[in-house]
């Protein structure tokens, strides 16, 4: 697990505290956006896009108002947890497997042991 900052967390909550006051829309798209929120110190943002389109990628980080690669590591300290990720990384171009150009089984399975 990441150990986030006191700094971290007070982004965090920002985040949050401003992506409900301005959402307008369904609440289960936010519910989502909040998700990807509270995961990416602990897997990275290259799992999280790995696991979802360019389309979710990019109406979650509107929903939240950032950036992914701006706020998360590339891969956290729970990354490997990630079974398409763990796959992912051994092929030659980890952007072939986010674009769906060469196929990663379980991009979206999360494991408890890694």
């Amino acid at each position: 697990m990441a150990q986030i900052t006191l700094e971290q967390e007070d982004q965090l909550r920002r985040i949050e505290r401003d992506a409900f006051l301005s959402f307008d829309g369904q609440l289960e798209e936010l519910e989502k956006a909040l998700g990807i929120l509270r995961l990416g110190h602990h897997i990275g943002w290259k799992p999280l896009v790995l696991g979802h389109s360019k389309k979710t990628i990019s109406k979650y980080e509107e929903i939240l108002g950032i950036r992914l690669r701006e706020i998360f590591p590339a891969e956290g300290p729970s990354a490997d947890r990630s079974h398409g990720f763990r796959i992912a990384k051994k092929l030659s171009n980890f952007w072939k497997a986010v674009s769906g150009e060469a196929a990663v089984e379980g991009r979206q399975s999360i494991t408890k042991d890694a």
